[in-house]
């Protein structure tokens, strides 16, 4: 909210009494007469009553459009954000003046309502919260059965049978010790520690995260909804072709004829003169002065964006300065929407002139005092008053009914590319003709007939270098990417195909037309997941569909099933709602959806998608408004598409490492001790050490673990089905590290006892009754040393359960932790050495020993364990082996 304060202006100048009084923006209401100038920001939706020739209006902050739009009295379409003669709250007057009639403030506004959209809070848990707390209910609910056993155990058993052994607070200090054993206490420290890092190592790439919990959710992302503007293109319009009569050239090859014929005076072939020369002259927009040492593409230009294209075009052909300095500007009439073109007038300053501007036959019989009539515009409007044509060698011909086709057929073909065409034309006038009084009826009279039609160009917003590429990236990763922007639909499906979004021949893309109102088969099922049906049908292997704002506003539930289903979309013309509504639509049907954009109009969608990226380079609003900024160009998103794929991975990781002696170990000494009588081996003082200290710290580096070679080739994963904690996690880390663990720490405690004269059976279903020969005092010492040994054994395992977690699939030999740069991640050592520092801090100090009954342990038992250690990771490899061998088989299928 703040950030659209800003953009608002601070005063106005309205006519109220009948006098013309300036007063604050939160001061004017509807009804107010507002006085627009050029620089103006406007403070409310304006109807327009009075308004010069030359007026426009910058609407990019709300529609992404590079052009500006010229303001009109007269309405121009039935739709408000469309029509001409409404000038919208938060844009600029860039040229011109106008008076208007305030008809809308506050929220109701379009920029208000975009405000009010923006500023609903997000509702719904992110897919990391939700996979948490699923998580959460698993471990809870196991720890919940577990204490309601040890409660029946105790209620219907041993307070019978045995009363001494468990009393009431002994009961509760077990059911908390279960509940201790059971929630692994290090996972929030190690969750918040890895998706810090992993915004960190984000952000050294470009990619800024605003929230922590949003970090994961990119990596679910199953669609991309982008705009166009600025974040698939330049936002630069540049000249792509031009033709000359019939003959069609690039710039640069338009740039080389020119050279060619250079060197020849006799040559009359100056056509590609002729062309510069006219878009050159004809062109309102300048160069900055302070540039002018820089490459031309570098270069700034001030004016409009069409006219800074064309400047640049004829820059590139030559000199424009030098042009401008052989002709004297008499005339000009500025670009409107109502007539569609620009006039300007010359007379001629240097004979020179006349070589680069007109043919050889019109120079002979061209007279001092005459005036050269310069005109560019719309060629649907320009075209039909052209008489004749410069031909492809710079001669001028009659333009009759098959040159006249084959020009517009160029036209027609360049428009369906999607591109902006301007046609550039000539007319020489006499001195007499320009001599009434009303010039500028004069000059528009004469400009209806009798044009040379001098050449065509065409423009387009191109789209950035990396775009194809990064769209190629993502669509192999299993992400649709989709196209969503104000732009008309025939210039947003030809800026689409340039960059991939869109590969389908146009004569294979889909309007609205193709969906169905009715039932169909296709789309997605009851249970809203996408059925695909194009490979059965024989279809394309990507369908494609174009569709405008209007167009969606018609649609119901069935044509919206049929229309998310399909793998490349662009949605053209849209409103900031409909954004909103594409985004709630793909969301309903269980996609978890990325937005980007960069303007005001993106901001409610940006913040009701899944995660909202903006571009560094976009507006504050924007900015504000989403989950994560991408601080140099779109191409970053594949970065970040990596990382949130890859902290899901490591979460899992994370966890699988935790699980074994943060949980399931820490569990079974506190049931051993309720169920069969022993004394619980493992004191709940270290398994809080366990899980906070000597697990943490190697838990959290696992962050910094490199993606394995497929993370970017398999398809996102599916929130519900594809879980952080799913049985396959639980088999592995209870059913097979867990028992390994906990078999071994146990057998090396009580190994240790009957070494010490404590036999295993003098134990066994003992409940605390010890044999007459085993003083209590020297018990209770032998205890402290088991159940430190018991830790020691744990601690020392676990340093080759975290090898053996690293990867999925891959053996340690493949993805080795050091000596491999894409591999190796170095914090597992210092993280090895921090356990083992720890275990020695809480075992070796005499004082810590005394209060929390710990002991030093001795040597062989840390020699022990890594033996343990070595056959969990060797078994864990020879699974990893049966599922890189069989991935179809029965352990893949159980692998997690």
């Amino acid at each position: 909210m703040a950030s659209i304060t800003t953009m608002l202006p601070e005063n106005s100048l309205l006519l109220r009494d009948g006098a013309q009084v300036t007063t604050t923006a939160n001061m004017v209401v509807p009804g107010d007469i507002l006085y627009l100038k050029a620089g103006n920001k406007l403070p409310a939706d304006v109807r327009f009553v009075e308004i010069s020739s030359d007026a426009k209006f910058d609407r990019s902050i709300l529609t992404g459009e590079s052009l500006p739009l010229a303001g009109t009295v007269h309405s121009t379409d039935d739709n408000y954000l469309e029509t001409k003669c409404i000038g919208l709250q938060g844009t600029h007057c860039i040229s011109g003046s106008g008076i208007g009639v305030v008809v809308a403030t506050g929220d109701k506004t379009v920029f208000g309502r975009i405000a009010k959209l923006t500023n609903e809070p997000k509702t719904g848990m992110t897919t990391l919260e939700r996979e948490v707390l699923n998580f959460v209910i698993i471990i809870v609910s196991i720890m919940l059965t577990m204490i309601i056993v040890v409660i029946i155990v105790w209620a219907s058993w041993l307070r019978k049978s045995h009363p001494d052994w468990i009393n009431v607070p002994t009961l509760i200090v077990d059911c908390v010790s279960v509940a201790i054993a059971f929630i692994p206490e290090g996972l929030p420290i190690a969750l918040t520690a890895s998706l810090t890092i992993t915004a960190n190592l984000m952000r050294k790439n470009k990619v800024l995260c605003k929230s922590l919990k949003t970090v994961e959710t990119l990596g679910a992302v199953s669609v991309i909804c982008s705009d166009k503007t600025g974040t698939l293109t330049k936002n630069e319009m540049f000249v792509t072709e031009c033709s000359v009569g019939t003959t069609i050239m690039t710039p640069e090859s338009a740039r080389d004829k020119s050279i060619l014929n250079q060197p020849d005076a006799d040559v009359s072939n100056n056509h590609i003169d002729q062309l510069r020369a006219i878009a050159g002259l004809c062109n309102s927009a300048e160069f900055d002065m302070s540039t002018s040492g820089l490459p031309l593409n570098e270069r700034k230009i001030n004016g409009d964006a069409t006219d800074k294209a064309i400047l640049r075009f004829s820059e590139s052909l030559g000199p424009v300065s030098e042009l401008r300095q052989l002709w004297k500007k008499e005339f000009e009439l500025a670009f409107n929407s109502k007539n569609k073109f620009m006039i300007r007038t010359f007379s001629l300053l240097k004979p020179e002139g006349l070589k680069s501007a007109v043919s050889l036959s019109e120079e002979c019989h061209h007279i001092s005092d005459d005036v050269l009539l310069t005109i560019k515009g719309a060629p649907d409007v320009l075209i039909a008053r052209c008489t004749h044509f410069t031909g492809s060698a710079g001669d001028t011909h009659p333009l009759d009914e098959n040159t006249r086709s084959a020009i517009e057929e160029i036209k027609d073909q360049w428009s369906s590319q999607g591109r902006r065409v301007i046609l550039l034309a000539r007319k020489i006038l006499s001195r007499e003709q320009t001599r009434s009084n009303d010039l500028e009826a004069e000059v528009m009279e004469r400009s209806r007939t009798g044009l040379t039609l001098v050449g065509l160009v065409s423009i387009v917003d191109p789209p950035r270098s990396e775009i194809p590429e990064v769209v190629r990236i993502l669509r192999g990763a299993g992400i649709r990417i989709f196209m969503v922007t104000g732009d008309f639909a025939l210039t947003a499906q030809a800026i689409a195909r340039d960059c991939g979004i869109i590969s389908n021949q146009p004569s294979s893309v889909k309007d609205y037309k193709a969906l169905s109102r009715g039932d169909t088969h296709e789309g997605y099922n009851k249970d809203k997941v996408l059925v695909s049906l194009d490979q059965s049908h024989g279809g394309p292997p990507y369908s494609s569909i174009v569709l405008s704002g209007p167009e969606m506003i018609i649609l119901n539930d069935n044509q919206w099933d049929q229309l998310c289903r399909y793998d490349e979309i662009v949605f053209a013309r849209t409103t900031p709602e409909q954004k909103l509504r594409i985004v709630r639509e793909f969301q309903s049907r269980d996609e978890i959806v990325g937005m980007t954009g960069d303007g005001v109009n993106d901001a409610p969608s940006l913040k009701a998608a899944d995660i909202g990226i903006a571009l560094g380079s976009g507006s504050d609003i924007a900015i504000e408004a989403a989950d994560m900024v991408l601080l140099e160009s779109f191409s970053a998103i594949v970065e970040a598409v990596q990382y949130g794929r890859v902290v899901f991975d490591n979460l899992k990781k994370t966890i699988a490492y935790l699980l074994p002696a943060g949980s399931f170990s820490e569990f079974w000494p506190v049931m051993t001790n309720v169920l069969f009588g022993l004394p619980q081996i493992l004191s709940s003082f270290l398994m809080i050490i366990i899980c906070c200290f000597t697990d943490c710290a190697a838990a959290t580096v696992l962050a910094y673990e490199a993606p394995e070679a497929d993370v970017l080739l398999r398809k996102p994963r599916k929130p519900g089905k594809d879980r952080l904690v799913n049985w396959q996690l639980i088999t592995q880390s209870y059913g097979f590290i867990g028992i390994l663990e906990t078999f071994s720490s146990f057998a090396m405690s009580y190994w240790y006892l009957q070494r010490s004269g404590i036999p295993f059976n003098a134990l066994w279903f003992k409940y605390g009754a010890l044999p007459d020969n085993i003083d209590q005092t020297y018990y209770n010492a032998r205890l402290a040393e088991a159940s430190s040994i018991y830790f020691v054994n744990l601690v020392v395992m676990q340093w080759f359960t975290l090898m053996s977690v690293r990867t999925r699939r891959l053996s340690l030999f493949q993805h080795p932790p050091a000596f491999n740069k894409a591999t190796q991640n170095l914090y597992l050592f210092p993280a090895i050495a921090f356990a083992l520092c720890m275990a020695i801090f809480w075992l070796y100090i005499p004082q810590l020993q005394t209060v929390l009954s710990t002991s030093r342990v001795p040597v062989e038992h840390y020699f022990l364990p890594a033996a343990f250690g070595t056959c969990v990771l060797l078994l864990d490899e020879a699974r990893k082996y049966v599922v890189r061998r069989w991935p179809r088989g029965l352990v893949a299928k159980a692998a997690w």
